[in-house]
C-alpha cells in the first residue's frame, strides 16, 4: 500500500500522491477541474488497476463538490440554507450514480455527439436526416437516422433535467404558482370531504391542510398532487434552452417538453410536496410544544382525595380512589352504563367510597360512555355536597396503561383499573402524570400521529425539563417518570429515589437523598435546586434556594431580623424592603453571594414551596349535566381551552363534544396565530354561534359582541 496519509477524497489523494512522485499525471488516473454555478467540480476517474495501486480506490468515477461560496455566505447563509442544499443537489445530479436509462444507452450507442451538435442549435441549412446519417451502425443497434434521433432526443432531454439553474428556476415556479390539489379517491363520505375538490396555491396553503391531504392520501380517501401550468413550466425550459435559429429548434423543443413532463415534473412534484410535507411537520412539532407547555403546567388540584371513573359500556366503569399524594387507597368496577343499567347499585357503591375515604373530587374520563357516565355522577353528587367532577382528557391513559411502566407501576392490577388511576392522577398534578405518556398519545397539537417520533420525544423532553426546572418536584410525591426530567437525574437514579422511598418512609430533608444508591456529591449538586421536600424539619428544603446557599439564606433572614419560623409562616412579606433598605450589594457581600443570586434567595424565601402553577386559573369543576341537545345559539358559557390548532381552540363546555372558536372569532382584533390569543387550560367565556347535531359539532365565538363583554 503506498506510503502516504490516508484519505477519503480521491481527490486529496490524487493530489497527495502525486506531488509525493514529483509528477504532473498518475498512471491510471485521470483528474480534471470545471465550474459549475460559482462551485468547483473536481473529477478523479480511476480508469485501470495502475490507477487502483496509486489511490487505493476502486475503478470508478469520483467528484468532489467545493462548497466555498456557500461557506463564505454571511448574513443569509442560514436564511438559504434549505434553498442552497437543494441548488448543491443539482449540481451534483449529473454525476450522480444513476440506473441505466434511455439516455445511458443512447450515450453507449455513441450519439452524445450527435446530441450535442442539436442542442448546439448551430446548423442553420440542411436536415435533421443528413446530420444523423453518419450514426447510423447496425452493429451497436442504430439502425436508421430516426434512431439515432431518437437516441440524441433521450439525451437532450436528460441534459436538461440535469441542468441545475432550470431546477432552480422551476422549483421558484412551483413555490410561486404552484398549485396544491386534491380529488376523492372514492364516493364513501368521511372527514376528508372537504378536500374532495380541493385546490389551494402553494405559496399560501397552511401546514394543517398539507397534513390533512397528507393523511387523506395514505388512507386511500384522496388523491393529490401539486402542479403548475405546462405553459408556464416550458417556458422556464426554453428560456434557458433556445440559443438561437436553426434546422433542430423544433426537435429540441421536443425535448424540451419530453424532459419536463417524463423527467422534471414528476421529481419536482415530489420534492415541492417533500418541501410543503416538512415545513408542515416543523410547524406541527411546534405547536405541539406549544400545546404541551401549558397542558403541563395546568394548576394540580391539591390537598383533594379524589376519584377517578373509567367509563365503559360493557366491561363496566372502572373506579381507583387516590389520596392527596396521588396513593392508591381503592379500586373497584361498577355498571351504570348500557347493557348492565345497574344505577342503583353502583350509587350506592361510589357513595359509600366517598364517604369512606372523604373524596372530593371526580375525574371522568373523556371517551367510550363519557356522556352516560357524567350523567350518572352528575345526578349521584346532588346529594353529597362538596363533591364536584371534571371531564378529563383521557388520551393516553389507555396506552400508558398497557405499557412496561404501567406495569412497573402497578403489576397486580389489571389494565383497565391503571386507567382509572392515570385519571385520577392527571386531575391532582398534571406534569407528574403526563409524562409517563408517549407525546403522540398526549391529545394535543396537530396530526401529531404522522410526526417522526424522535422529533416528538425531543419536543416533549425539551418542554417537560422546562416545566420541572421552574416547578421543581416534590421529592415525596414526584414518580420515577418525572424525576427523570430532573437536572443531575437518569432513569436508574429517578427508580433508586422512588424504592428508597417506598421502603424509608418519607424523605425528612434534601440531605436524606445522598442516602440513596447512585446519587453521588455532583448528581446531588445538579438535582437538589430542582427537588423539594414541603413538611421536612427545614423550611428551606422547601423552597428554590440551592442547599450550597443555606449559610447565605440564613445569614439574609438573621440580617433582616427573620426566623425560619418567619418563613414558615409566611411572616416575610418585607424582606425584599429590608433588604433594598440595607443596600443589594452590601447584603449581597456580607452574604457572600452575588446580587442576583441574592434576589433568588429573597424570591424564595419570601414564598416557600411556591408553585408558579398556583398562579394560573384553578380547574373548572362541574356539578351539572349539560347536553348537546341543551345547546343554542346565542346561550353564553364558560369553558376550559383542551387544544389550540392552526384554525382555532377547541374548548370545553362540558359537553362530550369540543366545541370549535374558529380562529376569526378567537379576538375582535385580527389574529395571526390562535397560540397568541388563547393557551391551552385557559378558562374562557364563550357563545353558541351553532350546533350540528347530526355531525356533533359545535361552533362557538369568543367575540366581544358574542359573549355580552363591554
Amino acid at each position: 500500500m503506498p506510503n502516504f496519509p490516508r484519505t477519503d477524497l480521491a481527490v486529496e489523494a490524487e493530489a497527495i500522491h502525486r506531488s509525493a512522485a514529483a509528477v504532473t499525471e498518475l498512471p491510471g488516473v485521470r483528474a480534471e477541474e470545471t465550474e459549475r454555478r460559482g462551485f468547483a467540480v473536481t473529477e478523479v476517474h480511476v480508469l485501470d488497476v495502475a490507477g487502483e495501486n496509486a489511490l487505493c480506490k476502486p475503478i470508478g468515477d469520483y467528484y468532489t463538490l467545493a462548497l466555498d461560496p456557500l461557506l463564505r455566505r454571511e448574513d443569509d447563509a442560514f436564511e438559504n440554507a434549505a434553498q442552497t442544499l437543494a441548488e448543491v443537489e443539482d449540481i451534483y445530479r449529473p454525476y450522480k450514480q444513476k440506473r441505466r436509462t434511455r439516455a445511458t444507452i443512447a450515450r453507449e450507442k455513441g450519439l452524445a455527439p450527435l446530441a450535442e451538435l442539436l442542442l448546439s442549435q448551430t446548423v442553420t441549412s440542411g436536415t435533421l436526416e443528413a446530420l444523423a446519417a453518419p450514426y447510423v451502425n447496425e452493429e451497436k443497434g442504430v439502425m436508421s437516422t430516426d434512431d439515432a434521433l431518437a437516441g440524441a432526443g433521450d439525451i437532450i432531454a436528460e441534459t436538461i433535467s440535469d441542468d441545475a439553474a432550470i431546477r432552480a428556476a422551476l422549483r421558484r415556479l412551483y413555490r410561486t404558482r404552484g398549485v396544491l390539489w386534491a380529488k376523492a379517491a372514492t364516493d364513501e363520505d368521511s372527514v376528508y370531504r372537504l378536500y374532495y375538490d380541493y385546490r389551494e396555491p402553494v405559496s399560501k396553503v397552511q401546514g394543517h391542510r398539507v397534513l390533512a391531504v397528507n393523511r387523506g392520501e395514505r388512507e386511500g380517501m384522496l388523491k393529490a398532487g401539486v402542479e403548475i401550468e405546462d405553459a408556464l413550466a416550458l417556458q422556464e425550459i426554453r428560456r434557458a434552452v433556445f440559443r438561437g435559429i436553426s434546422i433542430s429548434n423544433a426537435f429540441v423543443n421536443a425535448c424540451c417538453e419530453d424532459a419536463w413532463r417524463r423527467l422534471i415534473e414528476p421529481s419536482a412534484e415530489r420534492e415541492i410536496r417533500g418541501e410543503l410535507t416538512d415545513a408542515a411537520d416543523e410547524a406541527a412539532i411546534r405547536a405541539f410544544g406549544q400545546n404541551l407547555q401549558p397542558l403541563l403546567m395546568q394548576p394540580p388540584l391539591r390537598n383533594r382525595v379524589t376519584m377517578g371513573f373509567d367509563p365503559a359500556y360493557r366491561t363496566g366503569c372502572k373506579i381507583a380512589v387516590v389520596d392527596e399524594t396521588g396513593k392508591v387507597l381503592e379500586t373497584g368496577v361498577v355498571y351504570p352504563t348500557p347493557p348492565h343499567n345497574r344505577k342503583d347499585e353502583a350509587r350506592k357503591t361510589l357513595t359509600a367510597m366517598i364517604r369512606r375515604y372523604g373524596v372530593t373530587a371526580i375525574a371522568i374520563g373523556n371517551g367510550t360512555a363519557s356522556k352516560e357516565s357524567e350523567i350518572f355522577i352528575a345526578d349521584m353528587i346532588r346529594d353529597l355536597p362538596g363533591v364536584a367532577y371534571m371531564v378529563v382528557n383521557e388520551a393516553g391513559a389507555s396506552v400508558y396503561s398497557a405499557s412496561r411502566l404501567g406495569a412497573e407501576e402497578f403489576p397486580d392490577y389489571d389494565v383497565s383499573l391503571r386507567s382509572a388511576v392515570s385519571i385520577a392522577r392527571r386531575l391532582q398534578d398534571p406534569l407528574a402524570e403526563l409524562v409517563k405518556i408517549e407525546p403522540k398519545s398526549i391529545g394535543v397539537g396537530q396530526y401529531q400521529h404522522d410526526m417522526p417520533p424522535a422529533r416528538l420525544d425531543e419536543t416533549l423532553r425539551g418542554v417537560v425539563e422546562d416545566c420541572v426546572n421552574s416547578v421543581g418536584a416534590d421529592l415525596n410525591t414526584a414518580s420515577a417518570p418525572l424525576l427523570s426530567y430532573v437536572a443531575g437525574l437518569n432513569d436508574t437514579a429517578a427508580k433508586n429515589i422512588v424504592a428508597y422511598r417506598e421502603t424509608n418512609g418519607a424523605y425528612p430533608s434534601r440531605a436524606a437523598l445522598k442516602k440513596v444508591p447512585r446519587i453521588g456529591p455532583k448528581a446531588f449538586e445538579q438535582c437538589a435546586g430542582f427537588l423539594r421536600v414541603t413538611q421536612g424539619k427545614n423550611v428551606l428544603d422547601a423552597t428554590g434556594v440551592h442547599p450550597e446557599s443555606y449559610a447565605a439564606a440564613e445569614k439574609l433572614l438573621a440580617l433582616c431580623g427573620y426566623t425560619e419560623a418567619d418563613v414558615r409562616a409566611h411572616r416575610v412579606g418585607e424582606l425584599r424592603e429590608r433588604v433594598k433598605a440595607l443596600g443589594e450589594e452590601k447584603a449581597a457581600a456580607h452574604c457572600g453571594v452575588g446580587v442576583p443570586t441574592l434576589s433568588d434567595i429573597v424570591s424564595d424565601l419570601m414564598k416557600p414551596g411556591r408553585d408558579p402553577r398556583d398562579e394560573l386559573p384553578a380547574p373548572l369543576l362541574r356539578t351539572d349535566i349539560l347536553e348537546l341537545k341543551d345547546l343554542k345559539p346565542g346561550m353564553k358559557l364558560r369553558g376550559t381551552v383542551r387544544n389550540v390548532v392552526d384554525f382555532g381552540a377547541f374548548v370545553d363546555i362540558g359537553v362530550h363534544q369540543d366545541g370549535l372558536v374558529h380562529i376569526s372569532r378567537l379576538s375582535d382584533n385580527f389574529v395571526r396565530k390562535p397560540s397568541d390569543v388563547v393557551r391551552v387550560g385557559d378558562v374562557v367565556d364563550v357563545a353558541v354561534v351553532e350546533v350540528d347535531a347530526a355531525k356533533k359539532r359545535i361552533a362557538l365565538s369568543m367575540l366581544a359582541a358574542d359573549v355580552g363583554r363591554n
